[in-house]
């Protein structure tokens, strides 16, 4: 599912070299943190928050089928003062 997302979030962004996709375990739930350069952040969204819905449907309906649970974050790193 981690290779999924890289591919299809860096085919979305205008830095695909700047985009993480990191797994975290918590009680059965596998949530996937995307990172990616700030100004990407809008076009992974999308309008009215189209794309990372499709995402993350896409994300759940793959998973399901190998019978795990997953959920994907955007994670918004804040510049250093």
């Amino acid at each position: 599912m981690q290779r999924f997302l890289e591919f299809a979030v860096k085919g979305l962004v205008a830095h695909p070299e700047e985009v993480t996709v990191t797994p975290v375990e918590q009680s059965g739930l596998t949530i996937y943190e995307l990172r990616m350069n700030p100004s990407d952040v809008g076009k992974v969204i999308g309008k009215q928050g189209k794309t990372i819905h499709t995402l993350r449907a896409l994300l759940q309906a793959g998973s399901a089928k190998k019978s795990l649970r997953c959920s994907l974050e955007i994670i918004e790193d804040r510049p250093a003062s």
